[in-house]
This record gives structure tokens, sequence and C-alpha cells, in this order.
């Protein structure tokens, strides 16, 4: 007897849950399946993965002059499984940052994590809307 087939979502979801706990060290990992939309995984990073900008200047202000890092908790992220396969439109990914629920001072952000048919998964930043750029 076969299994019953997987959705191709289901598949790169699963995949990326388990990259980032196996490979990644990610805690606390869960997924949220909203209804009737995408599902996205919700975990904790073993560190902090941005730094916005005005933080970023005001803690190598703080390391130079008192020698001292800043150092920065890790934060909670959400991270949308796909697969290069997939039409994405903007009103695709307003539709998921729609969905996230949001508290805070921080601007809505999501973790993208490709799936390739290798099974390398690639992961990108998205922001809702606009944000300075970093200081290098």
């Amino acid at each position: 007897m076969m299994d019953p087939p997987h959705s191709p979502v289901a598949d790169v979801t699963s995949t990326v849950l388990h990259n980032l706990q196996d490979q990644h060290d990610w805690t606390s990992l869960q997924v949220h399946a909203p209804a009737g939309g995408r599902p996205l995984i919700r975990g904790l990073p073993p560190r902090r993965l941005y730094t916005h900008p005005d933080d970023q200047i005001a803690a190598l202000a703080h390391e130079q002059a008192t020698g001292e890092p800043v150092l920065q908790d890790p934060e909670d992220e959400w991270v949308l499984a796909v697969h290069p396969e997939e039409k994405w439109t903007l009103g695709g990914f307003a539709g998921v940052f729609d969905s996230i629920h949001h508290s805070g001072p921080r601007a809505k952000r999501i973790i993208l994590a490709t799936v390739h048919n290798d099974s390398t998964v690639v992961y990108y930043l998205m922001h809702e809307g606009m944000v300075k750029p970093r200081q290098n």
C-alpha cells in the first residue's frame, strides 16, 4: 500500500522546518497554517538575524566608547517556505504579511526560504514596506 500523496507546499515546509532545526539550530519551531492561507514556520534562531540600521549605529558607538559589544538576544522569526517554480506576486507576499500577527516596534519581516530541487535551502530577509539601508 502506498502512502497518500503530500502537497508540494507541505513538502517544502517540512524540508525547511527540518533544515532550520537540524542544520541551523533553531528552537521552538512551529508550523502555523492560517485558514485558507500559506503555512508559515515560527521559531527562534540561535542568534539575532537582523539589526535595524539605527540600532547598528548605536551598537557601534557603544562598542567604540566602552570596548564592549552590545549583546543582542535573538528574536522569534517567521519563515515562508517556497519553491523556485512557484509564481509569487507582490499581492501574494502582501497576503503573507497580512496573515502575521504583529506587535512591537519592529517592522514586519519574514525569512523567505527557497527550497531547490536538490534540497538546498537559500534564505532571504524580506521586510514589509521600505527599510532604511544598513551601514557597512
